[in-house]
């Protein structure tokens, strides 16, 4: 998402047309960078949570409520690579005002249920920072609320790593920006969702729906995606590119903080789900249990390793309010059970080439809501979910990731071997976005300066992924050498900045495969798969093929796609699946490819 892609990017969406947004622009700022004196800053029910968590209640006022709002937004919107982070949370009750959501901010409904906090305006995210090109509106959050839009269209124009869950539209939803501009958007996740209206995708480009209600869906460009989603499309891959899976197989919803009507704070940890469709909380009150917040750690920024693990070896559980945290060793969970939610894309930073959190094999852990950044020249590994192979079974209780960002590069320079590893079995991943940066800050990007090896990989067996987002590592994208193992959609780009293609090949081959399933894999079945190679050096860059399997009858593939963005450039991907497909290269072209299993492909 560099200007030469973003170029490209716009001749595409020149035929589309943009729906003009309807909501508040920001009035007001701070006057520097930090959180202003309000409801977060002054200790108004915010239970220690600290100066950037704004918590709002009905009886301060919708004008008072609105200025804090404009005024994170105002340090907030451009605020691509910056330190700030905030969550804005709200209590029970009703609000008539413009939420506009900006870099690490994420938007709560602190209410047992989404229809316990109503905003009767728009909660927004558009793109007129980046002159109406939203491939670049990352990190950035909403859940558990209802929105009520006066003019009844919400806007959620993101790219990775832009959840919104468990939020009630009254009205329809378009997942574009408004013009000026080319009006773009790439990647978007909407989970445990009711949408009363029409869900317009105008030119997003791919996008996952899990465990929804949607009242219908237009538009489509390469790869949307809907599991356990009552109102989605038929499968209709790839004309037009829609792929849908009735029920969803196991899952459990992300925890998050509620308030209860003496002011106490608790965390609901939502119950696991089999072949389930629609919402959690459709029925009435999720089901699950709560913790109440003293059962918490709560961390600040400052906060170092060793004290975090004193307190998760006492047996607490941990929350991370907004900031950045650097550590210079990892977080170290082992007792079943755990629960470490992040607020505010709360960021943990290896500044010693460690690991940042290391997860025992052991069951029902919950690690949600955190960006993991490579801050030092080495780190084997950012997030381990295990510690190899093992024959230990979490069926019953499965370890879940939610809304886990790894980050190499764009803020600061650092590198890794591996961005998430995976050892143990059954675990759930519910949206991930691994992101080897291809552009940022000043001296933070190039071949040498944010190396990456893997982006996702998998050894355990039973582990299951919806929303499989991985860009620019240098090795494999996603390495998946576990058995039984399933991956509700996939979206990949390539490196952009490979020097020459010597940089970038394996023995006789070129580049690396975007999703590889290891060789000795006898089942595994991925839905929805895109990936995409764009060169910007100027170098006839090319990799073999975009996904590598075994070819055996239990291995399978369903709705997979390839797109060369390179203009008039040369280089590209030479095979869909293995040596199976046509090549996208020299130029812009794409290619869709119905299923594959057993060497056999079907367009």
């Amino acid at each position: 998402m560099i200007p030469s892609r973003r170029a490209v990017l716009r001749g595409a969406a020149a035929a589309v047309a943009a729906v003009p947004l309807a909501g508040a622009t920001a009035g007001s700022a701070f006057a520097s960078s930090t959180a202003p004196d309000g409801p977060g800053a002054t200790g108004h029910g915010t239970a220690g949570l600290g100066p950037n968590v704004l918590v709002f209640d009905p009886s301060m006022g919708d004008a008072a409520i609105q200025a804090q709002i404009d005024a994170v937004f105002a340090v907030q919107q451009s605020n691509q690579f910056g330190t700030e982070r905030y969550a804005l949370a709200f209590k029970p009750g009703t609000y008539r005002v413009e939420v506009n959501v900006g870099f690490y901010t994420h938007v709560l409904g602190l209410g047992d249920s989404p229809e316990d906090v109503v905003i009767n305006g728009h909660v927004t995210v558009d793109a007129q920072w980046f002159g109406g090109n939203g491939t670049q509106d990352f990190w950035r959050a909403a859940e558990n609320l209802t929105i009520v839009p006066p003019d009844g269209l919400d806007r959620w124009a993101v790219a990775q790593a832009g959840p919104m869950r468990r939020v009630h539209v009254k009205g329809d939803m378009i997942l574009m920006p408004s013009p000026p501009g080319n009006g773009w958007s790439s990647g978007g996740f909407l989970a445990d969702s009711v949408v009363d209206g029409r869900i317009d995708s105008g030119s997003q480009q791919q996008w996952l729906s899990r465990n929804d209600t949607i009242g219908g869906w237009t538009g489509a460009n390469w790869n949307m995606v809907f599991v356990g989603v009552q109102g989605a499309p038929a499968t209709s891959f790839p004309t037009p590119p829609y792929t849908t899976v009735d029920r969803t197989p196991v899952v459990r919803e992300k925890p998050f903080l509620t308030v209860d009507r003496h002011g106490a704070y608790h965390v609901f940890v939502p119950a696991l789900r089999r072949d389930s469709t629609g919402t959690s909380w459709a029925g009435g009150p999720a089901a699950g249990h709560s913790f109440p917040l003293t059962a918490f750690h709560v961390a600040r920024p400052g906060d170092c390793a060793a004290s975090i693990n004193a307190a998760l070896d006492r047996g607490k559980h941990l929350l991370l309010t907004p900031g950045v945290y650097p550590l210079s060793a990892p977080l170290r969970v082992s007792r079943p059970g755990t629960v470490v939610l992040g607020l505010g894309l709360a960021t943990l930073q290896a500044v010693e080439g460690n690991s940042l959190i290391e997860v025992a094999d052991v069951g029902d852990v919950s690690v949600a809501g955190v960006i993991l950044e490579a801050a030092s020249a080495h780190s084997p590994v950012l997030l381990r979910v295990g510690d190899g192979r093992s024959r230990k079974s979490h069926a019953d209780r499965p370890t879940a990731l939610f809304d886990v960002f790894p980050r190499i590069g764009g803020a600061v320079p650092g590198g890794t071997d591996v961005s998430i590893r995976i050892d143990s079995n059954d675990v759930l991943v519910d949206h991930v976005w691994a992101w080897r940066a291809d552009h940022g800050l000043d001296g933070t990007v190039g071949w040498s300066v944010n190396p990456a090896g893997v982006g996702f990989l998998v050894n355990g067996d039973r582990v299951t992924a919806y929303g499989l987002f991985v860009e620019h590592h240098q090795n494999y994208e996603v390495l998946w050498n576990g058995d039984q193992g399933r991956t509700y959609f996939f979206q990949n780009e390539h490196p952009y900045d490979v020097p020459a293609q010597s940089a970038w090949k394996h023995g006789g081959t070129n580049g690396f495969a975007a999703y590889k399933v290891g060789d000795h894999v006898t089942r595994h079945h991925a839905w929805g798969l895109g990936s995409y190679a764009y060169f910007d050096l100027g170098a006839d860059i090319y990799t073999d093929r975009a996904y590598e399997v075994p070819d055996t009858p239990g291995v399978v593939l369903t709705s997979l796609m390839t797109v060369c963005l390179n203009g008039a450039g040369g280089g590209g991907i030479l095979h869909c699946v293995n040596d199976t497909g046509d090549p996208v290269q020299n130029g812009f072209a794409t290619y869709d490819m119905k299923s594959y299993s057993n060497g056999v492909g079907v367009v």
